[in-house]
């Protein structure tokens, strides 16, 4: 389980202010951040997608909906874990928070400590997606240093092809190729040529 993170938030959006208050009190009560708003627009008004955490929102309030507001973030391309919490919950409506990609779909009253442990698995999911997008950035980089050739040369060598391959296909010498690379794997920071194939896909090149 995840240790409380100081910097990771729990966004709580809820209209009903006795629950938005007894929300707060139990997540604040394990040592975790909480930012909690009335609607929708609210929220939406104030919220900065770099912040750690994940948000936990109410179906039915006035104005924008719970799912409303999961889709306005989506849209925005905001990742942020979303838990969805309902005292009116069915079918067709679960299933469209799941499939607009929700974290969890808990229905009211919640047990408190499944949703403490609901919680804390969005925040640890939160943090390791950034982590990955970090690494994704950097590796993008990476490969933005690559001359044209080296990269059309990257690319081959992921497709698993040789260096006589490559040179045939490319119309230059075995020896160019080798030192093609060689520059690839300093620039790119790989170990050999798995590691670069593992590099290469989490950034979408195929």
């Amino acid at each position: 389980m995840m240790k409380p993170n100081q910097e990771a938030t729990v966004f709580i959006v809820e209209d009903n202010e006795d629950a938005r208050e007894a929300l707060c009190f139990l997540f604040e009560s394990v040592l975790l951040n909480t930012k909690s708003y009335s609607s929708a627009d609210d929220f939406l008004e104030h919220y900065d997608p770099k912040c750690l955490g994940c948000l936990l929102i109410d179906v039915r309030m006035p104005g924008r909906s719970g799912l409303e507001l999961q889709e306005e973030l989506i849209a925005q391309k905001a990742q942020i874990p979303t838990i969805i919490t309902t005292a009116h919950a069915d079918v067709p409506m679960a299933v469209r928070a799941m499939k607009a990609g929700a974290f969890d779909f808990l229905e009211k009253p919640i047990n408190e400590e499944l949703l403490l442990e609901r919680v804390r698995q969005a925040i640890e999911y939160d943090m390791h997606s950034r982590q990955r997008e970090n690494q994704r950035q950097q590796l993008l980089e990476l490969i933005g240093k690559l001359t044209p050739r080296e990269f059309q040369v990257m690319r081959k060598l992921m497709d698993g092809k040789s260096t006589k391959i490559i040179a045939y296909e490319l119309k230059i010498g075995d020896k160019t190729v080798e030192t093609h690379r060689q520059h690839i794997m300093k620039k790119m920071r790989a170990k050999n040529v798995a590691d670069l194939v593992r590099m290469g896909v989490s950034c979408g090149i195929s």
